[in-house]
């Protein structure tokens, strides 16, 4: 496995000198934000596929520096009720798809999106209740059956021409938001679609890390180092379901941290561990969202505690024979 970080937090910075200071923190690879509701001034994607020599500038600059593209990240709606942000956003995944081949690079990771719950809708409806069926599970329905397996069977097939493939987030507020939904995605559309795992929208739900990787197995296509905490005071009271900006922190019921501010240790060696089991020699890409840090601050100390966690190579044949003999 290697360590990574999706360059979005320094987007304000010039590319080069981000990529200068993520080597001089040891990190291999980089994730770049390259459209949807990730604006990036790293990888202006219409701009790269514009000119072919900027293209190679971008290679260059990361080969130079030793780093590999783990992945290009366009996370947006593109099943959004609203055909313009639809248009918009599917556009963008499928010049990501363009600029991947183009650069060299494998994965593209996005969202799954979220449909309204009729025809007519103008606003995305999340459904996560079965009552009334009238209200919900009949528009449930009708969102994967003419608005998600459709259209990621499109989706799919456009990644497939350009050799790439794609990594879902499960995010709530889109259709995949679990590991149910999205193997019922992936069976219907196929193995184009697998997961970027983010723990930390599954920690908050409630989930298992550890019993997640082992159910997706080959399924899980990137890695995002992100972790979250769920406030306990809050909870008590009020229950998991928080609607109130993430900057009000000491009000919600769960935030987003930097790794080992909402698990420990103990529970990333098992994270990484459990990885490792399923065959995952990905990039280990840390994604910064902390609002109590800095983003120089929360960096340094996940790639502190990753560092110690991280498995970088798996023990050969001869390995194994030594032990044996």
């Amino acid at each position: 496995m290697k360590l990574g970080v999706f360059t979005l937090l320094f987007g304000s910075k010039p590319f080069e000198e981000t990529l200068d200071y993520l080597r001089s923190l040891g990190v291999e690879t980089v994730e770049l934000g390259s459209g949807g509701y990730v604006k990036s001034t790293h990888c202006p994607t219409e701009e790269l596929l514009a000119d072919n020599s900027r293209v190679e500038q971008l290679k260059k600059a990361v080969a130079d520096r030793g780093f590999e593209i783990s992945a290009l990240s366009c996370h947006g709606n593109p099943i959004h009720p609203d055909p313009k942000i639809a248009d918009k956003h599917h556009d963008e995944f499928a010049r990501s798809c363009k600029l991947a081949q183009q650069l060299g690079v494998t994965q593209v990771n996005t969202l799954s999106g979220c449909p309204g719950s009729h025809a007519e809708a103008r606003l995305p409806n999340w459904i996560t209740c079965p009552f009334p069926a009238e209200d919900f599970l009949y528009p449930l329905e009708w969102q994967w059956n003419e608005r998600v397996i459709p259209y990621w069977k499109r989706a799919a097939a456009i990644a497939s021409d350009h050799g790439v493939r794609v990594g879902l987030e499960m995010v709530p507020n889109n259709v995949v938001y679990n590991v149910e939904t999205l193997l019922r995605l992936r069976d219907a559309v196929g193995d184009a679609i697998g997961a970027n795992l983010d723990p930390s929208h599954l920690f908050w739900q409630g989930a298992d890390i550890g019993a997640v990787i082992r159910r997706l197995g080959p399924a899980i296509y990137h890695f995002h180092a992100k972790d979250s905490a769920v406030n306990p005071y809050v909870t008590a009271i009020d229950g998991i379901i928080d609607w109130k900006d993430l900057t009000q922190e000491s009000r919600r019921a769960w935030i987003f941290r930097t790794v080992g501010y909402g698990h420990d240790q103990i529970a990333w060696n098992h994270i990484i561990t459990q990885l490792r089991m399923a065959g995952y020699d990905g990039a280990v890409s840390i994604e910064h969202e902390d609002s109590l840090m800095s983003a120089d601050e929360g960096l340094r100390k996940a790639i502190s505690l990753l560092n110690q966690v991280l498995i970088k190579e798996k023990p050969g044949v001869a390995y194994w024979a030594k032990l044996e003999g």
